[in-house]
């Protein structure tokens, strides 16, 4: 007797609800109604004989016969996906945090575009995980805490350095000559790493700051903004506020320490041979490198005396 055939749009709808333990959910992502989605999964579960969904759940949970089925659909729409995008020529999307793109990327990004005048190069503003074929994504810069997708081809980029920066007026006003006046200074924070001054604390050996920051901003970019204006002083990767230290919009009165993350960079294992991929890969790995010798020389530069704090820390004082 033949085993009866599913329609490919029944498996592809139940997938999509699996995935997204959703059937509204499922129905915008494949441009459908909700009821087009529901009669798809019922007639996917006449034609097999199974319940596929628990519908009495919220949100939607799939029994166990179905959480085996999406499985194998998942890998199976993800391998027809990447044979496709192998075929059409789009352009290179390269996905970082918005503050990586405001303070380092966009600064940077003139000398690819001269490099390269002929490559089309897009962005998307994630700092999480990703789908490289469903989010249309080539590249992508992460934090290594961050989990890459599977099969991702990686490379560390540079170690983060960490430290609290605030304008010079806010560190004169606050006399913030030792990291035990943190103690008495407004700390600020960022939804994004809420762990960030216990990072900091960890990697200098300085148990000086108050137990809560004072404020909480939803990204980095509002938190520099905020130390630029003199609100307080923040706890934010280097790489970040080079350009403000430079211009003395920033100090950085305890320097900075080797944090617990590196920068990552993640490529589409079915777009690694491209041409224009690797070219992206080799620019940004070189700006990563110009950018360790521009911090690297931004504290050898300093006029003011430093003494060590613990594992490579300059403070200055």
């Amino acid at each position: 007797m033949q085993t009866p055939r599913p329609s490919l749009n029944a498996l592809r709808a139940f997938e999509a609800v699996a995935r997204l333990r959703s059937m509204t959910l499922a129905a915008h992502e494949l441009c459908v109604t909700h009821g087009a989605i529901s009669r798809q999964i019922k007639s996917l579960e006449d034609t097999l004989g199974l319940s596929l969904i628990v519908r009495s759940a919220q949100p939607l949970d799939p029994t166990p016969e179905g959480a085996r089925l999406a499985e194998g659909l998942s890998a199976a729409f993800s391998l027809i996906d990447a044979s496709i995008e192998q075929l059409k020529p789009e352009p290179l999307t390269l996905s970082c945090s918005a503050s990586v793109m405001m303070y380092w990327l966009i600064p940077r990004i003139a000398s690819f575009h001269q490099r390269y005048p002929q490559t089309e190069l897009q962005f998307n503003m994630n700092y999480d995980q990703i789908d490289f074929v469903r989010d249309k994504i080539s590249v992508a810069i992460r934090a290594s805490t961050i989990e890459p997708p599977k099969d991702a081809l990686t490379r560390t980029l540079m170690d983060e350095w960490i430290g609290p920066v605030c304008s010079p007026a806010y560190a004169k006003a606050h006399g913030l000559t030792t990291p035990h006046d943190l103690k008495h200074a407004a700390l600020l924070s960022t939804r994004t790493r809420p762990e960030a001054w216990s990072d900091w604390s960890r990697a200098t050996g300085v148990d000086a700051t108050p137990q809560e920051p004072s404020s909480t901003y939803e990204h980095f970019y509002l938190m520099i903004q905020a130390a630029v204006c003199g609100l307080g002083i923040a706890l934010v990767p280097q790489m970040l506020v080079m350009n403000d230290l430079i211009s003395g919009k920033l100090c950085a009165p305890f320097g900075f320490a080797r944090g617990p993350r590196q920068l990552v960079l993640w490529v589409a294992p079915h777009l690694h041979a491209h041409a224009d991929v690797k070219q992206l890969e080799q620019w940004l790995t070189g700006e990563m490198n110009e950018s360790l010798k521009e911090m690297s020389a931004f504290l050898a530069g300093t006029d003011e005396t430093s003494v060590q704090l613990n594992d490579g820390v300059h403070a200055t004082g």
